[in-house]
């Protein structure tokens, strides 16, 4: 099974660190101190693929450091600014980026982003509506007003193929590409298991009832900022009966033309999620009989 998209980072998080200020100031001050460079969230990628990184010097007065890892012992920066854009979507322009980028490049992009994206929306305590402050080198929000500490938040997304026999379900949404389809998928709710979201998510959009459920993989999926947990659920019965509010069609399709599409035949029955969403990456573990 090839390994999902937005994982593999090669930073060190270096959380020991994130508690030291004066280590983290000590990290801004040198020159060696490397900062990701950034148009709007949208990153630059050089020939090769990779991420492209400044000098922290370059480090705009009016913008926060966000201690992304070290490496080699050097420090990595992102940058956040009170003027970044929402980072829920993909721009055509970022859309082809990713399927440029490295994979373990991607992955540290995808750090950057949801935590910039955390900040621009955490910047009033939950608990009290005063303003607060970044801490732990940009890990943590704390109010001085009543003392409570926020921190990046990820939401679990629950991502299923529902299987039956040698047919397996698939969904497709109407702002899709024409020809897309793809894995059902749904946010887990409070006081709920991931079989259990499974279940309900697969029952609420196509109808279909789901027994056994297996874990497949997950992955970070940072538009904005979710966890995407991918399982295969064995379907119970077939006969579909769509949310129209949640999809536009659900159809089964086979594993011929599951394997068809993977490989991008050119009469393949649809086409799948690009490599990078773990929807690709379920269907390939669906086919290799995971």
């Amino acid at each position: 099974m090839p390994q999902p998209g937005f994982s593999g980072g090669w930073l060190d998080r270096a959380d020991a660190l994130r508690q030291q200020p004066e280590r983290v100031a000590a990290m801004l001050a040198d020159p060696a101190s490397r900062l990701l460079r950034l148009t709007a969230l949208e990153p630059e990628l050089d020939g090769a693929g990779r991420l492209v990184w400044d000098g922290i010097a370059t480090l705009a007065a009016d913008a926060q450091p966000l201690l992304l890892g070290i490496r080699d012992g050097i420090a990595h920066f992102a940058a956040a600014r009170t003027d970044d854009p929402a980072a829920f979507g993909r721009s055509p322009t970022l859309t082809a980026l990713l399927g440029e980028m490295r994979h373990e490049e991607a992955a540290v992009y995808a750090v950057a982003r949801s935590l910039i994206d955390w900040h621009r929306r955490h910047g009033f305590c939950a608990n009290c509506g005063q303003a607060n402050d970044m801490a732990r080198a940009g890990w943590m929000r704390a109010c001085s007003a009543c003392g409570a500490e926020h921190y990046p938040r990820t939401d679990p997304v629950v991502i299923m193929l529902a299987e039956r026999g040698d047919r397996v379900l698939l969904g497709r949404q109407p702002s899709w590409p024409p020809g897309r389809w793809s894995a059902l998928a749904g946010f887990v709710e409070v006081g709920e298991t991931i079989e259990e979201a499974v279940r309900r998510e697969t029952m609420e959009e196509a109808g279909i009832s789901v027994g056994a459920v297996r874990y497949i993989a997950s992955q970070p999926w940072p538009f904005p900022s979710s966890l995407m947990i991918a399982c295969i659920g064995k379907a119970l019965d077939e006969a579909i009966t769509i949310d129209a509010n949640e999809l536009e069609q659900a159809r089964w399709f086979t594993r011929d033309e599951v394997s068809a599409a993977l490989a991008g035949a050119d009469d393949a029955a649809f086409i799948p999620a690009p490599p990078y969403a773990i929807a690709h990456t379920l269907m390939t573990a669906w086919i290799a009989g995971a």
